[in-house]
C-alpha cells in the first residue's frame, strides 16, 4: 500500500475511505469515495465490530461500489493501541494507525473541535495521503502481537517502581510530621516499634496502624519487582527470541546494564527495522527541530515525538557511557566540545551524545562493528 503503484490504483479503481474516531463510549465513522462527494457519516458503539462492517456495506451500496470493493481506513494511535488495525487488516480493510501529534490543525487560538470535525478531518488527509502525498502525516509502525507482548515486562517493572517510590515517600512524609526521620527498608516495622517522639512519647496508634499497612503494600510490590527482575535475568541467559538476543549483545558494551538492554531491545532495536540514522534518531525523538524563517533562525529543541521510555533511558545511559567509555570516540567528542562549557551546555551536549550513541549501538547489532573506542565487558 506505501508504494506508488498503489497510489496510482487510485485512479483506475474506485476506493472506499474510511475514518474511524475512537472515543471510550461511541466511534464515529466516515466515509467516502473521493473529495466531490459529500462523506457519509454515522456513530456506533465502541468495540461493536459487526455494526463496523456492517456500516462499510451500507458505504458501499451508498456509493455504488461492489462488495468486494477495496477498502482503505485509518484511526488515531491511542488508547485502543492496535487491536483493532490487526482486526481490519484480517478483514481485508487496508488500514493504516496515524501519530496524532502529525495531523494539521488550525492555528487559531479557538480553535473548534468536535468527532465530525475530526472525523471529516482524517477522511480528507486519508485521501491525500493515498493519491501520493506520504508527508501529510506519521504513519505508525505496527509490532506483532509478540513484539507488543513482550513489552509488558519491562513496562510493568516501570509501573512497580514508581508505585514502590510512592509508598516510600508517602510513609516518609508521614513520619516527618511527628518530626521522625526513618529510612524505609526491611525491617522497618521492627525499627518502627522503637521510636519515640520529641516527648519520648510512642508513635500514635492511628498512625502506627496506618504505617503498617503501608509497608504491607511496600512489601508486596518490592517482591514483585524481585521476581520480575529474576525473569529478566533468566530470559537474558537462556532465551533465544530476537529480543534476549539482541538485548544480551547490547549488554555486552561496558557501561549498559541489563535494564537499558531489555528496554532498547524489546521498545526498538528487536523487532523494527530502520534504513537510516534520521529513522532512529526520530524514533525516539533526538532529533533537532529547526525554526529558519527570513532573517529569524533558532533551534527549537528536539522533537520528543518518538518513544519517551527509550528517549529518557537513552540520555541517562549516555552520562554513564562517559564514565564508563572515557576512552570512545564518543566520549572525547563530547568532552571537547561541551567539556569545557558551562552545566547548562553539557546538559544540551548530554541530548546530542544519546542521540549519537542511539545511532551508533544501532550500526553495533546491524554490523557487529563495536562503537569507535569503545570496549566490551571481560
Amino acid at each position: 500500500m506505501e508504494t506508488t503503484a498503489a497510489h496510482r490504483e487510485y485512479s483506475e479503481e474506485k476506493v472506499l475511505f474510511l475514518a474511524l474516531e475512537l472515543s471510550n463510549s461511541k466511534w464515529k465513522l466516515g466515509s467516502t469515495v473521493g473529495v466531490c462527494r459529500k462523506p457519509r457519516e454515522q456513530t456506533i458503539a465502541a468495540g461493536d465490530l459487526g455494526a463496523l462492517h456492517e456500516e462499510v456495506s451500507r458505504a458501499k451500496r451508498r456509493f455504488g461500489l461492489e462488495p468486494s470493493a477495496r477498502v482503505v481506513s485509518c484511526y488515531e494511535a491511542g488508547r485502543d493501541g492496535f487491536w483493532l488495525d490487526r482486526h481490519l487488516r484480517h478483514a481485508g480493510i487496508e488500514n493504516i494507525v496515524v501519530d496524532p501529534s502529525s495531523i494539521e490543525v488550525n492555528r487559531r487560538s479557538r480553535r473548534a473541535k468536535t468527532d465530525r470535525l475530526d472525523v471529516g478531518k482524517l477522511l480528507r488527509q486519508l485521501m491525500r495521503w493515498w493519491s501520493g502525498e506520504p508527508k501529510v502525516w506519521g504513519v505508525a509502525r505496527i509490532p506483532s502481537v509478540e513484539a507488543e507482548d513482550q513489552r509488558q515486562l519491562h513496562r510493568e517493572l516501570e509501573a512497580l517502581k514508581r508505585e514502590r517510590t510512592r509508598y516510600t515517600n508517602r510513609m516518609t512524609s508521614l513520619l516527618v510530621t511527628q518530626g521522625v526521620r526513618l529510612k524505609v527498608s526491611k525491617g522497618f516495622l521492627a525499627r518502627l516499634s522503637a521510636v519515640q517522639l520529641w516527648d519520648n512519647s510512642p508513635v500514635p496508634v492511628g498512625l502506627r496502624t496506618r504505617l503498617e499497612r503501608e509497608y504491607v503494600r511496600w512489601t508486596l510490590v518490592q517482591e514483585q519487582i524481585a521476581e520480575l527482575e529474576k525473569q529478566r535475568r533468566s530470559a537474558l541467559r537462556t532465551a533465544r527470541d530476537r529480543g534476549a538476543q539482541t538485548a544480551r549483545r547490547l549488554s555486552r558494551l561496558r557501561g549498559i546494564g541489563e535494564n537499558y538492554a531489555w528496554l532498547a531491545s524489546m521498545e526498538a532495536f528487536a523487532w523494527r527495522q530502520f534504513d537510516n540514522r534520521r529513522q532512529v534518531g526520530g524514533m525516539a525523538g533526538l532529533t533537532p527541530t529547526p525554526y529558519s524563517s527570513g532573517q529569524i533562525q533558532r533551534d527549537q529543541g528536539i522533537g520528543k515525538d518518538g518513544n519517551r521510555r527509550l528517549r529518557a533511558a537513552t540520555v541517562e545511559i549516555a552520562w554513564g557511557w562517559l564514565r564508563f567509555q572515557p576512552d570512545s570516540e564518543l566520549s572525547k567528542w563530547f568532552q571537547e566540545r561541551y567539556g569545557p562549557g558551562s552545566r547548562r551546555s553539557r546538559r544540551v551536549g548530554i541530548v546530542a551524545l544519546a542521540r549519537k550513541l542511539l545511532i551508533a549501538l544501532w550500526r553495533y547489532l546491524e554490523t557487529g562493528v563495536v562503537p569507535a573506542g569503545a570496549v566490551l565487558k571481560t
